[in-house]
């Protein structure tokens, strides 16, 4: 099983699927998420669901990039039906989103009109422009000096994303229709708000959203499977190895593990 790229999508096929999971990551590693993503995708893969990862360039206009990768799934899903052979119509679909990922997928899931049977957000984020990207106080003036100088624009408004966090939260409120929901945080997430959507979520379904709070950090989702092999003889680098992947690559391992129950609760591991 391979990855396959259609269209700036990244799709794993294993054999006999059961089930299909569109992926969106975090705001500056979504180029690539078959390699930033690559452990937590391809063990899913194997697990019988179709992975398609939807690479996007981050821009200020969030619901026009929400827009674009939902055009594209829907491309990929022809695809799928009429290339690959596959009956798509007969196989749940989820949304599985990392941080800047879960706000593409709740307006996907409140500007369209969808079947999904369920939505994972891990690390919500929906912070306002100048507190999602670093350093964002001493580019907006320069692009807003920019644009003054060379188009003659009024730029004494702020700039920010579209939709806004508070029009974001608004539009869900109003329109978000995916009942079945799971949210995960981790204990050393600095940037999560999750906090900020359970509320808003479990007043639209109640007794439908599940969370869960895990060991790890903001960039456990993009961690790679440590594997150092281990020889007969004492070697102190390779303990040290074994120790990152006991206790570095648990944290995904753990994440693993929740994802999978949550889609499949018979599941035991």
């Amino acid at each position: 099983m391979e990855w396959q790229e259609f269209s700036g999508n990244w799709v794993l096929i294993p054999r006999n699927p059961h089930g299909i999971i569109h992926f969106l990551g975090g705001a500056f590693v979504a180029t690539a998420p078959h390699i930033t993503y690559g452990w937590l995708l391809e063990n899913l893969a194997k697990q019988g669901y179709i992975i398609i990862a939807t690479s996007f360039l981050n821009t200020l206009d969030h619901k026009a990039i929400a827009v674009n990768v939902q055009n594209r799934l829907e491309n990929i899903l022809y695809r799928l039906e009429y290339k690959e052979r596959i009956d798509v119509n007969y196989l749940p679909i989820y949304g599985l989103g990392h941080s800047m990922g879960c706000k593409l997928h709740l307006l996907i899931g409140s500007l369209f009109d969808i079947q999904r049977a369920g939505n994972i957000f891990i690390s919500f984020n929906n912070y306002p422009l100048k507190q999602a990207i670093p350093f964002a106080q001493n580019i907006i003036p320069s692009l807003q000096n920019n644009l003054k100088n060379y188009w003659q624009i009024d730029t004494n408004l702020d700039i920010e994303f579209t939709p806004s966090p508070e029009e974001t939260k608004i539009i869900v409120k109003e329109n978000y229709q995916i009942r079945r929901n799971l949210l995960v945080q981790f204990d050393n997430d600095t940037i999560d708000q999750t906090l900020t959507l359970k509320p808003i979520l479990t007043d639209l379904f109640p007794n439908m959203i599940s969370t869960l709070k895990l060991q790890g950090n903001h960039l456990t989702p993009l961690g790679q499977e440590i594997d150092i092999p281990l020889g007969d003889i004492f070697n102190p680098l390779e303990t040290i190895g074994q120790w990152f992947k006991e206790n570095f690559s648990q944290d995904l391992f753990n994440l693993h593990k929740e994802i999978s129950r949550w889609l499949n609760p018979s599941i035991v591991k």
